[in-house]
């Protein structure tokens, strides 16, 4: 049933229920050789985030003392962000 197309009530065409076969390439037409450089970037920022007194290194410091406490403040600002949408 892969690539089968349907068709509504009044003929047209919809989207297949089951997505087409995996054509092995990236998502979004990409290639890895051109992602890579990317990921390094990201790679590095995290990284460098996470040196003594950096913000990641703050923040995971915080998490690892007080998880209780990081899982409220968490949850408080999912609610405040999913309130404003």
């Amino acid at each position: 049933m892969v690539g089968v197309e349907l068709a509504d009530a009044g003929g047209q065409a919809r989207r297949p229920l089951v997505p087409q076969r995996f054509d092995g390439g990236a998502p979004g037409g990409c290639n890895r050789d051109e992602m890579r450089p990317a990921v390094g970037r990201v790679g590095d920022a995290i990284d460098a985030g996470r040196k003594p007194g950096m913000p990641l290194s703050i923040l995971s410091n915080i998490a690892r003392e007080a998880p209780l406490g990081s899982l409220l403040v968490a949850f408080l600002l999912g609610v405040a962000v999913a309130r404003r949408r």
